[in-house]
């Protein structure tokens, strides 16, 4: 029974370093490129191998900015209960297992074409420099947003093997979403930023100013996503449902948070998101599909 509750313990420790629960924020962008490129259903194989690569990619990302923010988390409230910061796991064994999620994207990246292989060294720059960006930019937020937009991108290429407009304005909505609920989270942390040199947009310049900026940011991703469902053939009323809903969601979440209160501030990033994304992939999916 004890080495079942350690075996339970340390998946629970990797299942909250790597954020687990947050999947689905790329995860719908990521299935719905890859819908749009097969126009329909692609070949369970590839379906598996974009899957794994997903997986790889995001437990890797998200597994090494926890490695690279150590420091940084250790001397902030917030997040100083992290499973680094907090001694439940140490750099050694997250560094391993990064290696090993990045050696999944890649291997996923091989099974599926010649381009995602060659290009996955850059997936891989991209989200270990993010976790560097806040450290020298305002706009880290903004190079998050597109390290999470190599999903939708990586899944059509992963079917059709070549690049066209359509997953790079899937990729433009997703960097901008992002990047618009990051902001949001980083208000919070607007006093620590300010005080130890961190670079984000709410340290630059001001709470009132950096949600103003997010709702910017969301305000463009949707009218991308709006715009993608009219320039596809596929995407159909459900779609547009599902945008007009989304778009609902969006106008909740900036009015749970202000510059005066920041109570809310994990609801409106995550939550609200994480319903937005639900949304999109079912709507996307039966568009699609149906």
């Amino acid at each position: 029974m004890k080495i079942i509750k350690k075996i339970k313990n340390k998946v629970n420790d990797y299942a909250t370093l790597v954020m687990f629960s947050h999947t689905i924020f790329s995860l719908s962008f990521a299935l719905i490129a890859m819908l749009l490129a097969a126009e329909g259903l692609p070949s369970l194989d590839t379906m598996f191998w974009i899957l794994v690569a997903f997986m790889g990619a995001r437990t890797g990302a998200n597994a090494i900015n926890r490695v690279i923010d150590a420091e940084i988390d250790a001397k902030n409230a917030r997040t100083a209960n992290r499973q680094i910061p907090s001694g439940l796991m140490n750099k050694k064994e997250v560094i391993i297992f990064t290696m090993i999620c990045f050696m999944v994207m890649v291997l996923g990246a091989l099974q599926l074409n010649t381009l995602c292989f060659i290009l996955s060294p850059l997936a891989i720059f991209l989200m270990t420099i993010y976790s560097y960006t806040k450290r020298f930019t305002w706009a880290c937020h903004l190079v998050l947003g597109i390290t999470s937009a190599a999903a939708p991108v990586g899944a059509w290429l992963a079917v059709t093997g070549k690049i066209s407009l359509l997953p790079l304005l899937m990729g433009a909505a997703n960097t901008l979403w992002v990047a618009g609920f990051d902001v949001i989270y980083g208000a919070q942390d607007y006093e620590f930023d300010k005080a130890h040199g961190i670079h984000s947009i709410p340290a630059r310049f001001g709470v009132r100013k950096a949600l103003m900026i997010a709702r910017v940011f969301h305000a463009l991703a949707w009218v991308i996503l709006v715009a993608i469902g009219l320039m596809s053939k596929q995407l159909n009323v459900i779609y547009e449902i599902g945008m007009l809903v989304i778009g609902i969601l969006f106008i909740i979440e900036h009015k749970l948070v202000s510059p005066d209160n920041l109570t809310n501030v994990k609801i409106a990033s995550y939550q609200i998101n994480q319903v937005i994304s639900i949304v999109f992939l079912i709507c996307g999916v039966l568009a699609t599909v149906l």
